[in-house]
């Protein structure tokens, strides 16, 4: 074989390999988070920097063109761990940082501003949010690490302003609804059927409920409860979840997995497919969107289901 032979033979095999390799992964990852040098110093445990750039390269591994990046900003709010010193400097400061993180990348990387919704500060954040074009098309809120409770009508009636606020600015919202695991607070369909009250005063922006309802796994407390009060409010076509959607982030490969896997795949199918995106989590601790996407499909789902999850891509994406 003549050199120019294989040489073409081997650019002929590299094309191939780039053009299938999109083909592979889901178009879009819904669920990522960036770990900046602030998180990094603040956290307990060892924790490997992620920044845009290493994103990128964890998603053209796993064949993913998109990534809904949700800042961590929240987590400077969390209630329940040693206050920060100027809080709210530091909350504008990681959305700042995410917001130029994205900037990086505008065709690939989507970013969604957080805040701790119980703040005095977090309406004003939304809505200095809701004014950077790299931030205004999400939020993202994490009950659990701001330690909301919905069955509180104080913190309900927060959330109502909040919901509200991030509609006016058409805001898609990306929700960690499960409640505070740490300090044990209850979890149940109570608190999925205040959810939807919330529902009713955002009904012009995509609602996307992160870990199928829970935090990771499907064997907490209260979960498959909660979720079932989505599958009726879907199945009764309840006006209020008409631009509800799930992510399955994080439910396969923790807790008791697989024992609970078959009764994943009936939620799943329950909720309706075409309401399903797929997301990794945050990349830190080995959790790359390759592994992430593998570990989903031990999920007992037809291959034509984990197509139509691969292919699905939320409204807020463009």
């Amino acid at each position: 074989m003549t050199g120019n032979r294989l040489a073409l033979l081997v650019v002929a095999a590299i094309g191939s390999v780039a053009f299938a390799q999109p083909q592979d992964g889901p178009r879009a990852d819904h669920h990522q988070h960036l770990f900046g040098p602030a998180i990094v110093a603040r956290s307990t445990a060892p924790l490997e920097m992620v920044d845009a750039e290493r994103l990128i390269a964890l998603l053209d591994q796993a064949g993913i063109r998109q990534a809904t990046v949700l800042s961590l900003a929240y987590m400077y709010g969390n209630p329940n761990r040693p206050a920060v010193e100027h809080e709210y400097d530091a909350v504008q400061a990681e959305n700042d940082w995410t917001s130029a993180q994205v900037a990086k990348f505008p065709e690939r990387l989507i970013g969604f501003c957080s805040v701790n919704p119980l703040r005095p500060y977090a309406l004003e954040e939304i809505a200095r949010c809701g004014q950077d074009p790299r931030l205004k098309r999400g939020l993202k809120l994490h009950f659990g690490n701001s330690d909301v409770n919905l069955t509180d009508p104080q913190h309900a009636a927060r959330l109502r302003d909040v919901f509200a606020l991030a509609n006016r600015q058409k805001m898609a919202i990306v929700v960690h609804a499960r409640t505070t695991i740490s300090k044990q607070r209850p979890y149940h369909g109570g608190h999925a059927r205040a959810f939807l009250t919330l529902l009713e005063v955002a009904p012009d922006v995509p609602v996307q409920i992160a870990h199928l309802a829970g935090s990771g796994g499907y064997d907490e407390a209260g979960l498959d409860e909660a979720l079932g009060v989505f599958v009726d409010a879907i199945a009764a076509k309840d006006p209020r979840v008409a631009r509800l959607w799930f992510d399955v982030s994080g439910v396969a490969g923790l807790g008791e997995w697989p024992r609970p896997a078959a009764r994943v795949a009936e939620r799943i199918r329950q909720i309706g497919l075409a309401r399903v995106v797929w997301g990794a989590d945050g990349a830190a601790g080995g959790n790359t969107p390759a592994k992430a996407w593998k570990t989903f499909h031990e999920v007992p789902l037809t291959p034509a289901e984990f197509e139509t999850i691969r292919t699905n891509v939320a409204a807020y994406l463009p």
